[in-house]
């Protein structure tokens, strides 16, 4: 190319600099030719010839021959006109992703704006000469045409003001154009004189209750609101936005601060119940949990909008601030379920989170991505930060995170983000419909960053000026956000200062005298609503029949095993389905994963949904289940659950992602919610449960007796001792025996495939809902002698204790070993092997509630007893052993002993080295059954070395 074309091309309006904007803006009109200004669609339109796109080449050589051409003195464009257009665009642009960064966020004023040269015109060669100069603005302002000081001032008003929007990160054109043009509006709307009045009586609630506790109260924790108040009549406008679109319930999600005004002024519970609750009020007949502090507490009542009445939830949560999140979005999956709901029409979650939090907790990130997950999905959440900008007691933004945003984490899922001041309730207001609004349209999640203040410390017994000095310097003299909006009323003639005194003084007359002072209605339910008391009588000893008819084992056992013609099974597959047949018509004896496939296939028949979650629960992890069948040549997965009968419920299963905490508290907010469905999490390997230490603490092992919640979840927990190290041997069968008490779960170790059979079945044919740990088997899944026969289905029942199955006189035994788990049939073996005929090996399969009755009946069963010996693969300080020998050793007689056999203590669960793993297992053995090797370790001591309990 020469050196004068080149010169050419560059002094291009098409070319140099703006070529890649061009090309950006003919992408545009390709996608929609009305999103580009007329003149620019005309000469695209000639570019096309009216065929659509073209080749980049012809596109190439219009705009060159467009650039080579001479211009006409007098006549076309004049000189220029299209790199200050190009410049308006890039202007409008730049201030789209970047015009955030002017908001005036911060009620405060310690944090202002932060310009960046590409939001100043003069970057892009624009200035005062401009000013009069009609340029295309692409839709921006409303018109297609604007003179550039317009342009300018109409930037300024949106980008400057109180909002902020960060859409740029929004790949999908629809939502994002969608978006925009919503922004833009909302940043020059306003509300009228009825909805403002309503704003300050909401926020007249929020500040009086506060102030009212503040000096009744002194110095009690509540985490108060005060300073971001404006998220009451955010949260109250969202909720009358949501009933007058129809939608029929809301579940709220939060932690500490703002939940007793929350409570008070959004949920309408009485005052005089929380003041109950201040004054630590406790009678024994009346409360028979231990109960939790004020400000976990959850609540649900009805409340009147425009559609009619909203059933609103506020979830209970423990001081693990965002774990309730997955929690919320799993009750509300459960809820829509069960109203067939699809799309998320009908219940709303709303998630209300702290800046530092929000940031700061993996789990946030977790629920935020399984937000678009097939069996996650809740048509999206509306997420709230109340952002205080100092989280809990961190001095400064940069050690709460390393992003410009505490909202930035929501990014990953393309959430847009929307920023207020939260001294500006009208803009509050604006943002949280726009944000509904989206979350209508698109059904995804969308975050409302509030950013406010805390007027007090952490808590109302801290001091934050001790490491906040400047800015509780400014706090002190600050006015309240309802201050604020008084005078703006009052200058705007909407309400006079006198009326505002009035919304103060009845408000407070509504406190003193404990009346509710929301437009809730109370409890008030729908045909939805479920009938928990049902549950209230708990007898865990009580026998449940578990056992189906041989004409349904036939029945189902049919229908588990037949597919489509047309549907072409793996090799390994299609012989794991041949063996089930053969399980079917009595042939072989049934494995693990045909006698669980039976036990689903029952329930769904019985009116119970049926919903299993884990990382890799349609095959099994141990290629042992194979509830979804592939076909080989693409056609769809059959699942044969699903057609065990015409009238049969739901069977949902579900591949998660790749999360244990997230996942975990999603099922126990489904369990919570949905008593009627057998709710099941699978973790991949037992110990993977490590990662949701904190569900299993605050929610699956207290939440009934801290709060009064039923839950019949089941964590499936594979655990055995196969030589394969310390990871993945073990799923801390310890851990969940420590946190048994109360009868508050159940923990079983079942060995046989009738065993699991029985046990899932009782899960939910019995009369009470609590949790069940179940440690699963791995190796035990094709052990020659864990199988079971057909007629175990038809005939038995759950065994809490299995007793010898061996042709063994009671009369001769003197040893009796007491096992769990997979550790049994390496027992079994050796005995036989042996042909020890005095002593016996009984199967302990629930340890929790332990049933001591027929334990200790059993003991009486051998009269020449002398040594009792509880046998296990975990080390001493792990494992049961711990946990149960007190129970063990309850019913003994004077002439009895009781010994430990298993592996010494350890700090890991297991051994590295397969040949020590064979040695130890070996060593456990042979102590139970003879005592003459110490357990744990190689000894050719002949002599007997029995630890006594």
């Amino acid at each position: 190319m020469s050196k004068s074309l080149q010169d050419r091309y560059a002094s291009s309006p098409f070319f140099g600099g703006n070529a890649s904007y061009v090309e950006g803006l003919y992408e545009q009109y390709l996608e929609d030719p009305e999103a580009v200004e007329p003149a620019l669609r005309q000469w695209f339109d000639g570019i096309a010839n009216g065929g659509g796109d073209v080749p980049r080449g012809p596109v190439e050589q219009e705009f060159a021959a467009r650039a080579l051409q001479p211009r006409a003195v007098g006549g076309g464009l004049p000189e220029g006109i299209l790199d200050k257009q190009a410049a308006v665009l890039r202007l409008i642009e730049a201030y789209r992703l970047r015009g955030h960064r002017l908001a005036r966020l911060d009620p405060l004023g310690l944090i202002g704006p932060q310009p960046l040269p590409e939001l100043d015109p003069a970057f892009h060669g624009l200035g005062p000469a401009d000013d009069e100069t009609v340029f295309a603005t692409a839709g921006f302002g409303g018109a297609d045409r604007l003179k550039f000081r317009e342009i300018r001032a109409r930037l300024e008003q949106v980008y400057r003001g109180t909002i902020a929007a960060e859409l740029g990160h929004i790949t999908d054109t629809e939502e994002r154009l969608w978006l925009q043009r919503r922004f833009e509006a909302a940043a020059g709307g306003t509300l009228d004189a009825a909805e403002r009045r309503h704003v300050l009586e909401r926020l007249t609630g929020a500040e009086g209750i506060e102030r009212y506790l503040h000096t009744r109260y002194v110095g009690q924790k509540r985490f108060s609101l005060e300073g971001g108040e404006s998220m009451i009549p955010l949260v109250g406008d969202i909720i009358q936005q949501a009933g007058a679109q129809g939608m029929e319930e809301v579940v709220i999600g939060m932690a500490h601060r703002g939940r007793l005004n929350v409570l008070v002024n959004v949920l309408g519970k009485p005052p005089k119940e929380l003041f109950s609750e201040f004054e630590g009020v406790y009678d024994p007949q009346v409360q028979r949990r231990s109960g939790d502090v004020k400000y976990h507490l959850g609540f649900s009542s009805d409340i009147k909008t425009p559609g009619g009445h909203m059933h609103v939830a506020l979830a209970f949560n423990p001081s693990h601030l965002e774990i309730v999140n997955p929690v919320v979005v799993g009750s509300v999956r459960a809820r829509q379920d069960r109203r067939e709901d699809t799309d998320g029409s009908t219940v709303l979650p709303i998630l209300i989170h702290g800046d530092a939090a929000f940031a700061g907790q993996g789990v946030v990130m977790e629920t935020l991505q399984m937000s678009q997950a097939r069996g996650f999905a809740a048509g999206g959440t509306v997420h709230v930060i109340c952002n205080n900008q100092i989280g809990f007691t961190t001095s400064h933004p940069k050690d709460a995170r390393s992003t410009p945003h505490c909202s930035d984490v929501a990014k990953m899922i393309e959430a847009p983000i929307f920023h207020v001041n939260g001294d500006d309730p009208d803009a509050v207001a604006l943002i949280g419909r726009l944000a509904f609004d989206y979350r209508q349209r698109f059904r995804k999640d969308v975050v409302i960053d509030l950013v406010c203040y805390r007027r007090h410390g952490h808590n109302e017994a801290d001091e934050p000026a001790a490491t906040q000095p400047g800015m509780y310097a400014v706090v002190r003299n600050h006015p309240t956000v309802r201050q604020i909006y008084v005078e703006r009323l009052a200058a705007a003639g909407v309400v006079s200062a006198d009326e505002a005194q009035a919304m103060v003084d009845a408000y407070r007359q509504g406190l003193d005298e404990g009346r509710v002072v929301s437009s809730s209605l109370g409890f008030v339910g729908n045909k939805f609503t479920v009938d928990w008391t049902r549950f209230d009588e708990v007898n865990f000893s009580q026998p449940v029949r578990t056992r189906i008819s041989a004409e349904q084992v036939a029945q189902y056992a049919e229908a588990i095993v037949t597919l489509p013609p047309e549907h072409t099974l793996h090799p390994r597959v299609e012989r794991i389905m041949t063996d089930r047949r053969r399980m079917a018509n009595g042939e072989i004896p049934m494995d693990w994963g045909f006698a669980e496939t039976m036990a689903y296939a029952s329930l769904l028949t019985e009116g119970f949904d049926i919903r299993l979650t884990g990382q890799d629960s349609g095959r099994g992890t141990f290629f042992h289940r194979h509830a979804v069948l592939h076909d080989q040549h693409g056609r769809e997965p059959y699942v044969p659950l699903s057609h065990v009968s015409a009238d049969q419920r739901r069977f949902m299963i579900t591949d998660s992602l790749l999360s244990e905490e997230a996942v975990l508290g999603f099922e126990y907010g489904y369990a919570t919610t949905n008593p009627d469905t057998l709710v099941i999490w699978e973790a991949q390997f037992g110990d993977f449960v490590n990662g949701a230490q904190v569900v299993i603490d605050q929610f699956i092992s207290s939440g009934e007796t801290k709060w009064g919640r039923y839950c019949g979840l089941m964590l499936f927990l594979p655990h055995g001792y196969e030589g394969q190290g310390p990871e993945h041997s073990s799923a801390r069968l310890e851990r969940f025996l420590q946190l048994c008490a109360e009868h508050n779960m159940s923990v079983v170790v079942p060995s046989t495939p009738a065993q699991m059979f029985h046990l899932i079945r009782r899960q939910m044919v019995r009369n009470f809902r609590k949790p069940t740990v179940v440690m699963t088997p791995k190796s035990l899944l094709r052990h020659k002698l864990s199988v079971s026969p057909l007629e175990a289905l038809s005939e038995g029942r759950f065994l809490r204790i299995v007793p010898e199955i061996d042709a063994i006189d009671p009369a001769k035994v003197n040893r009796l070993v007491l096992c769990s788990g997979k550790v049994y049939f390496n027992l079994l073996e050796e005995r036989r092997k042996r042909e020890l005929d005095d002593v016996a090996i009984v199967r302990i399969e629930q340890l929790y509630p332990f049933p001591i009755r027929r334990y200790a009946a059993l003991i009486e069963e051998y009269p020449a007893l002398r040594d009792v010996v509880w046998c296990q693969e975990e080390p001493q300080n792990q494992g049961a052993w711990y946990q149960v020998r007190h129970r063990l050793q309850e019913p003994l007689h004077n002439g009895h002993q009781l010994f430990y056999a298993g592996r010494k203590g350890a700090a890991a669960p297991a051994a590295g080295y397969y040949q020590l793993h064979n040695q130890q297992q070996e060593a456990l053995v042979d102590a139970a059954l003879a005592g003459t090797k110490t357990a744990g370790r190689r000894s050719n001591s002949k002599k007997a070395t029995r630890k006594k309990a």
